[in-house]
């Protein structure tokens, strides 16, 4: 992992992304806006493959495209790790699973944060396992 700049210890960036992660997952269980909405900023970027020609922009775009995707929260499960950080941006690796023979995912997830903890910009990779 790279120190920030500043050779602060890491720690404060760690808790960060846990909190964040907590919440990302509360608002994938419940899909409302109001949540959905408190995980990223005004602005934000939100790229469901990198380089997406079609990403979701801004809260309210955010929150449009994330229920058009939405899954039940009966439906999944998720684990996940924080691969490093390196200032304001966070790697995490994590895998997510599907009930109904649907398949697991690897995922690879970049976040960069601003300095309110929430996301300005999110971009995901996601893989189906061949098992």
């Amino acid at each position: 992992m790279t120190q920030p700049a500043s050779n602060q210890d890491p720690a404060p960036a760690k808790d960060l992304v846990h909190a964040w992660m907590e919440k990302y997952q509360a608002a994938w269980t419940t899909n409302s806006a109001e949540d959905i909405r408190a995980l990223f900023t005004p602005d934000a970027l939100y790229e469901t493959r990198p380089r997406d020609p079609d990403p979701w922009r801004g809260q309210d775009g955010i929150v449009a495209g994330w229920l058009a995707a939405r899954d039940e929260p009966a439906d999944w499960s998720f684990s996940w790790t924080l691969l490093g950080c390196d200032g304001g941006t966070a790697f995490v690796q994590g895998v997510t699973a599907y009930s109904g023979g649907r398949p697991t995912y690897d995922n690879l997830w970049v976040i960069t944060f601003d300095g309110s903890g929430r996301a300005s910009s999110f971009t995901e990779w996601f893989m189906a396992r061949a098992d």
